[in-house]
Parts: C-alpha cells; structure tokens; sequence
C-alpha cells in the first residue's frame, strides 16, 4: 500500500508535517502549497529533501517541474490541466517520479504510459472541495484502475471506515490531507494512523 500526505501548510508546519511522515513511515509526501513563489517554494523543498534523505519517504513537488529538479525531489506531481507527461519525462532523470491527476478512465488510459502513478478523485465528498456536486465514488475509482497498468491512488474524502472499499477496487493507495491531519490534531497519533490504514488496507485486499 502506497501513503501520500498532501501538505497544507495553513494548518500545520510543512517541516514538522515531514518529520512526522518519515517517523511514521508514510511513502509520500506531496508538497502542494501553490500560492507560495519559487523561492520560497525552493527553500522549502529542500528542506525537506535533506530532512527525508536516507529514508523510505519521498518528496514529490506539486505541478512545479523546474523546482524539483532544481532541488533534487524525489518527482513532480501533474494537475490534471499541466503539461504532458511525456513532455515533463523528457526533462526527468532517471527514477525521477511522474505522477498526474485524473478523474475519468479515457484520460488516465492517455497519460498512463508516460506516468509512475496517478492520483484519481474526488472519490467521497471532501471537506478540501465543498462545492464539488459529483463524485468519482468506488465504481468510479474501479473504472479508473481497470484502465491502466500503473498503481492509482485514490484521493478525496479518505476516512479510516472508507480504506476498506478502496482497497477493494484494486487501487495501489491513498493520498490524503485531513485523515493524516487527525493524526496531528486528534487523538490518534499519526504512526497509529498510518499502521491502522494499512492494516485495513491489507486485510480488504486479502479478502478480496
């Protein structure tokens, strides 16, 4: 099972957000803080570039190519309406991450072969997307999955009791903002958090 913390750092510290990911042993961490500008944005990538060297976290930048190259990320994560995959490959060394944003099986069959993953949703309604009137939902997910080789993560509205019917579309993972924030801000720890996901996550995979 693959882990990906979305960061926000309006709620939380993106440093403390990265200590706490690689102690828990989440896979990635997506930095998607747009409104900050490249230098800021490259500061902080680096930052947590030194921060997850030498561990099994890794440090993917949001639609930003030319900062994560120019910071040694670990990959670049595409927005749904940026630039072809292909194109972003063709600048990437090798190993470098190549991930997208989908939300329908047509578009995520075209970018596949160019990608590592993808990130498919909203699949449940989101706190992050209240206007958002229609969800992938699990069939939606499931679709998305049959349609490609690559792993899929599914993103929107993820909850503990919703890994479960995830899993069981044959989805690689989840990304996430608001179940890892409750391992911040709520009563369960984060690491408690991450071993409960994936042990829900496993159990329905073998079930299924």
């Amino acid at each position: 099972m693959t882990l990906c913390l979305v960061t926000d750092r309006r709620r939380r510290s993106v440093v403390e957000q990265c200590r706490a990911a690689v102690a828990a042993g989440i896979d990635l961490i997506q930095v998607r803080e747009r409104d900050l500008d490249g230098g800021a944005l490259s500061a902080l990538v680096a930052g947590l570039v030194r921060t997850t060297r030498g561990t099994q976290t890794r440090v993917i930048v949001n639609e930003r190519l030319d900062v994560a190259l120019a910071c040694g990320a670990d990959g670049v994560h595409l927005r749904g309406d940026s630039v072809p995959a292909a194109h972003a490959r063709s600048m990437a060394p090798p190993g470098f991450l190549i991930g997208r944003s989908v939300r329908e099986a047509g578009e995520a069959a075209a970018e596949a072969p160019s990608l590592d993953y993808l990130i498919a949703g909203t699949v449940f309604p989101s706190s992050s997307k209240p206007g958002l009137r229609e969800c992938l939902g699990v069939e939606g997910l499931a679709t998305i999955v049959r349609a490609v080789a690559v792993p899929v993560l599914a993103i929107g509205g993820i909850s503990l009791d919703r890994i479960d019917a995830v899993a069981r579309t044959g989805a690689a993972g989840i990304a996430a903002i608001e179940l890892f924030f409750e391992g911040f801000e709520g009563d369960m720890p984060l690491a408690t958090t991450v071993r409960e996901a994936r042990l829900r996550f496993d159990s329905a995979r073998s079930a299924s």
